[in-house]
């Protein structure tokens, strides 16, 4: 199975919010919600598809495979605790969101782990994997 790059990656989070909204996925609704073009989408769900991280059935439905629901969710699970990290501190949400999305595909999974228990650790109401 082929690397991601973080568009890959940022593609596949999105995928996986709007289902976690109820949506059934099409390129059009990824479209809307990154504020991409169609063309652009279009051209990254082939590439997606090809790399088995996605199916698309005939009325154009997206769907994750096992593959990339796992990095989907790997991703969100990052942008969550980084999210919650720098709220923490004192940065405001909506900045927050916009580094978290920055630092989630750079972050070692060291680095992270360390983070995700040290955010545990503080905040026992926190439900993180």
């Amino acid at each position: 199975m082929p690397n991601l790059y973080e568009s890959g990656e940022n593609y596949l989070e999105t995928i996986l919010i709007l289902q976690k909204k109820g949506i059934s996925v099409r390129s059009v609704d990824i479209a809307n919600e990154l504020s991409f073009s169609k063309p652009s989408v279009s051209r990254a769900v082939g590439i997606l598809k090809n790399g088995g991280f996605i199916e698309v059935n005939p009325d154009g439905f997206i769907t994750l495979t096992e593959a990339g629901k796992e990095v989907a969710e790997r991703i969100y699970e990052r942008h969550l605790v980084l999210s919650k990290w720098l709220m923490d501190i004192g940065v405001d949400e909506q900045t927050a969101a916009a580094d978290a999305c920055k630092l989630e595909h750079d972050i070692s999974a060291e680095s992270f782990e360390k983070l995700k228990e040290h955010i545990k650790a503080k905040h026992k109401d926190i439900k993180l994997k």
